[in-house]
C-alpha cells in the first residue's frame, strides 16, 4: 500500500521514534503562527469537518501497524491543526481498540479545546502536547495570528477545563519569540496560568528551522535558561535536538523520492534528519536533493549554522 497520510517514522526530539498521522491538508489551521515551520497558513478556519477521509487513514494505519513496527508513539499532527478533522476521534479509537500496544500522542494548538466534543474525542490519547504562546491578547495576535472569531481568554479556559478532566500526560509548549512574549509582564502571566493547569511538563522552544515570517528571531540559550528559572517550581525543560539513534527503515510501499518529498512538504529538515528517517545515506541524499533543487521542486535555507531543505510551495 502507498501511504498518503502517514509519514516517518521520524526522529522526534520530544517523542523518540514517532509515526506521524497527517489529519489535514497542507496548512489548514485555526492560526497562522509567525514561527510555524510548515509555512504560512493557506486556509485560516475554525470549521470542523472531515478534511481528510478517516476511512483512508484507518486503512493505512491498519496496513502499517500489522507489520508490528517498533515505535515510541503514533502522533496525530502534520501540516495543519488535527482537531479540525471530525474523524480524529474515530482514528484514535481505532488504534486504542485494534493496536492498544502503541502509545498515541497529539500535537495541537489547543484552540478547539473550547468545544466539549473535541475534549471528549482526545481524552484517551496518552500524551497531549498543546502550545500556549501568549496570555495577553496583544502577544496572541502577533505570535499566533488567529482566526478572527477566536478569543484567547476562551482558549485558555478551554485548555484549563481539559486539564482538570484529562488523566494522561500534558506537555505544554511555549514558543519564545524575543521582544514579543519574553517580557516580565507576559512571563508572570504565563507562570500564574501554568500553576493553575499544572502540566506534566512545560517545554520552552525557540526557532531552530525556517519559520513562516522572517521577523521571528531565535531566543538565546541564556534567555531560555532565565525563563526556565523564573518558572520554578514548575517542571520546565528547554527543548534541544534529540541525538537518539533511530532505526533506519523506510515505510514500505513508498519510493525514495516521494518519501523525502512527503517529509519536506510538512517541515524543513536537515540532510542528517532526512537520513535518519529514510535510511538513505547522506551521499545519496545529497545527489537527490541537488536534483530536486535543480528541478525547482525543493529549495534550501540556512538558519544559524544548519542548512534546511524544504519543498518549493510554487509547485503545489
Amino acid at each position: 500500500m502507498k501511504y498518503t497520510h502517514l509519514y516517518g517514522p521520524v526522529q522526534s526530539r520530544r517523542l523518540g521514534l514517532s509515526l506521524g498521522v497527517d489529519m489535514m491538508p497542507l496548512k489548514v489551521c485555526t492560526l497562522d503562527c509567525a514561527y510555524c515551520e510548515c509555512g504560512k497558513t493557506t486556509q485560516l478556519t475554525i470549521e470542523r469537518k472531515e478534511y481528510v477521509s478517516g476511512d483512508e487513514i484507518i486503512a493505512e494505519l491498519s496496513d502499517y501497524l500489522q507489520k508490528k513496527p517498533i515505535l515510541d508513539y503514533i502522533t496525530f499532527g502534520g501540516s495543519g491543526e488535527p482537531t479540525l478533522n471530525t474523524a480524529l476521534g474515530t482514528c484514535i479509537s481505532f488504534i486504542k481498540k485494534e493496536f492498544p500496544q502503541y502509545k498515541t500522542a497529539l500535537l495541537t494548538n489547543g484552540t478547539l479545546f473550547t468545544l466539549p466534543e473535541v475534549r471528549a474525542e482526545v481524552m484517551s490519547v496518552d500524551l497531549i502536547l498543546p502550545s500556549v504562546d501568549a496570555i495577553s491578547d496583544e502577544a496572541f495576535s502577533k505570535v499566533n495570528r488567529p482566526h478572527p472569531s477566536l478569543d484567547n481568554r476562551c482558549i485558555l479556559e478551554g485548555l484549563k477545563s481539559f486539564s482538570t478532566e484529562y488523566k494522561g500526560n500534558l506537555w505544554l509548549e511555549i514558543f519564545i519569540i524575543p521582544g514579543v512574549n519574553d517580557n516580565p509582564e507576559e512571563l508572570s502571566r504565563f507562570k500564574s496560568y501554568l500553576l493553575e493547569i499544572k502540566p506534566t511538563r512545560v517545554q520552552l522552544n525557540s526557532l531552530d528551522r525556517p519559520g513562516a515570517y522572517e521577523w521571528v528571531k531565535v531566543a538565546s540559550a541564556e534567555t531560555l535558561k532565565k525563563i526556565a528559572e523564573f518558572f520554578f517550581p514548575l517542571p520546565v525543560e528547554i527543548i534541544a535536538r534529540n541525538s537518539r539513534d533511530v532505526p533506519q527503515n523506510e515505510i514500505p510501499g513508498v519510493d525514495t523520492e516521494q518519501t523525502i518529498l512527503s517529509l519536506l512538504r510538512r517541515r524543513p529538515s536537515t540532510i542528517e534528519e532526512l537520513s535518519s528517517v529514510s535510511g538513505i545515506t547522506i551521499n545519496r541524499l545529497s545527489v537527490l536533493l541537488d536534483k530536486l533543487i535543480k528541478q525547482g521542486i525543493a529549495d534550501s535555507k540556512r538558519v544559524g549554522n544548519q542548512c534546511f531543505y524544504y519543498q518549493n510551495r510554487t509547485i503545489l
